[in-house]
């Protein structure tokens, strides 16, 4: 059940949750106050706005408690030369060292994933994080075998044959996300922003990604590899990432073309 409370001595009647509410759910009292339409019980998306953007905190509700909400603390946020900078300075990673990621340090960035927007907020999104290296491996192998049976990507399989990884690029670690498309209206953009947001997390925190479209591809049509996995019943999967450190750290921003567009 969904409910809104109101800090009346402390709410200034501004409006902001009302018209923030991306489905109107929210409307005036008789006495100016917010509340919540009928309506809501069906149609909030919990995406929490109303809270969030309540200049005086004076704003509850029960999807997002206010207690549980961390305030955005704007000495941390990058200026935009930084936002820029960073985001220039990613680079997909195809050379790993043979070092492991701590478990703990990979949890943190799932955990940032979660915090990608998804359509109507439903947050499909689940992972599968393949955290053995030796289990990558195995992924990668069942791909070149995948790759073998329809006699496709030659020079991937010779160089399997001899002990070169082209596949999974002997990353330690495989974040691999998956969705019941029945709980979404858009699971490949979900799971998408999902991935992206997992990527520039892990770009964050120094360690190197890349996405893994060879296995992707693989687990469209080839059987076993599905099996492997063992994902809930009905659910497919869209992305995956490689992750581990670095081999190499990269010292320049290549160029790239000119920007495409157009304004109306």
């Amino acid at each position: 059940m969904i409910s809104l409370t109101v800090d009346r001595e402390e709410c200034k009647k501004c409006s902001s949750c009302i018209l923030e509410c991306p489905f109107d759910l929210i409307n005036e009292d008789k006495e100016g106050y917010p509340q919540l339409r009928k309506a809501a019980v069906k149609k909030c998306i919990r995406c929490g706005h109303c809270m969030a953007v309540c200049m005086a905190d004076a704003l509850d509700i029960t999807i997002s408690p206010l207690a549980q909400s961390p305030a955005v603390n704007r000495d941390l946020l990058p200026s935009p030369e930084a936002v820029e900078h960073f985001l220039l300075s990613r680079r997909s990673i195809r050379s790993y060292k043979k070092k492991t990621a701590p478990h703990a340090l990979l949890r943190e960035i799932l955990e940032t994933s979660r915090y990608a927007p998804s359509a109507h907020n439903c947050q499909p999104v689940h992972w599968l994080m393949v955290e053995d290296p030796q289990q990558v491996q195995r992924l990668s192998g069942m791909v070149v075998e995948w790759m073998r049976e329809l006699k496709v990507f030659p020079g991937l399989i010779r160089a399997w044959d001899q002990g070169v990884d082209k596949v999974l690029r002997g990353a330690p670690h495989l974040a691999i996300s998956h969705a019941d498309p029945a709980a979404s209206e858009h699971p490949v953009e979900d799971c998408t922003l999902a991935t992206a947001y997992l990527d520039l997390a892990a770009h964050g925190h120094g360690i190197g990604s890349c996405w893994a479209g060879f296995l992707v591809q693989a687990f469209q049509h080839y059987q076993p590899l599905i099996d492997e996995l063992n994902l809930p019943e009905n659910h497919k999967v869209y992305t995956a990432l490689m992750l581990g450190y670095p081999k190499f750290r990269y010292r320049h921003i290549p160029k790239r073309d000119d920007l495409k567009i157009s304004w109306l």
